[in-house]
């Protein structure tokens, strides 16, 4: 997709207004909206991001009107396959290796209509994780789409009587009237938007208060350029933007620029624990230790583009094609 649908609109333009060529991608493409292109077009985005911050001698951050440093970061698990009492053991010791004060777990099964992981699991995570964990710490759950509203709401409940404040995509994410039922019935904050990648989603989902907090994903939406559209469209609503960044390579580094950044960000970073059994591509990406977690967050360093050097044994598994300018 990269090299058929961007590429060729991409060569021989102006590095330094590339903005425009973001613009001029989406009118060639126009017959093909959606996920796939504006992942493709990511790629193009985030390199000159980087490109431009290293002609400047900047990090991206200080490129959009942030500043290096330390960000919140909470502990995001990415797994179902796990007992209550296991999630519950991993995540405490996170806490006190890494000083994390902030958790996310799973419930539901991934748009699951109504079904959990196996039964009874939902209530038996939500209490053992939150009572492990203790007070003085954030507790977030995310449904993955799992939920209709009716049950959506009574697993809500349970999440209140818990103390957890943030419930993430609790219907299926493409529902927005089932969202914003569960939205308006409950008392903590409602989140989504991982998923969506179009603007015209996006203006429905903050015009109508479909959610409490935005969660744009840089990647899935296309890039920082557009993730910053978005951004600004929350701000203008008075609404929070807790971006979701589900692994640990490009989507977290640049999700870490981007808070530094915005007058409306969240109150922390997604950061996930899962390690080479669940993303074995991710190991050793990059050189060095960009993603070192000290009382419990991460930091953005004053080193230019993206503060980040791809592992060149890593790149050297990687399958290459070039595009070249006709």
């Amino acid at each position: 997709i990269f090299h058929r649908q961007v590429a060729p609109h991409a060569l021989g333009t102006d590095i330094a207004d590339f903005e425009d060529t973001l613009l001029r991608i989406n009118e060639r493409e126009h017959k093909y909206p959606g996920s796939h292109l504006r992942r493709a077009t990511t790629g193009f985005d985030t390199a000159l991001w980087d490109l431009r911050g290293k002609l400047a001698g900047k990090p991206v951050t200080s490129l959009i009107g942030g500043t290096p440093g330390r960000i919140r970061a909470y502990a995001s698990s990415m797994r179902r396959d796990i007992t209550p009492e296991d999630e519950a053991t991993r995540l405490a010791g996170l806490r006190d290796q890494f000083g994390f004060d902030a958790f996310k777990w799973r419930v539901g099964s991934e748009c699951g209509r109504d079904r959990d992981e196996w039964p009874g699991r939902t209530e038996a995570v939500v209490s053992t994780v939150s009572r492990a964990l203790g007070s003085g710490v954030a507790k977030l759950v995310d449904a993955n789409s799992c939920y209709s509203p009716r049950r959506a709401i009574e697993v809500g409940r349970l999440l209140e009587q818990e103390g957890i404040s943030h419930f993430e995509e609790p219907c299926p994410y493409w529902e927005f009237e089932q969202t914003k039922e569960v939205t308006d019935a409950l008392a903590i904050d409602v989140t989504g938007g991982e998923q969506d990648c179009e603007f015209t989603a996006w203006k429905t989902m903050i015009d109508s208060r479909v959610v409490d907090i935005v969660q744009p994903d840089v990647m899935y939406l296309g890039g920082l350029s557009r993730t910053l559209q978005v951004c600004r469209m929350a701000e203008r609503a008075g609404m929070p933007v807790t971006p979701h960044a589900a692994n640990l390579g490009l989507v977290t580094m640049c999700t870490m620029h981007l808070l530094r950044a915005i007058p409306n960000a969240g109150k922390y970073l997604e950061f996930s624990i899962e390690g080479p059994e669940y993303y074995p591509w991710q190991q050793e990406l990059f050189l060095g230790d960009p993603y070192r977690i000290i009382d419990g967050k991460a930091e953005v360093t004053n080193a230019p583009g993206w503060g980040v050097e791809i592992n060149p044994k890593w790149l050297e598994k990687a399958q290459y094609q070039v595009s070249e300018r006709l």
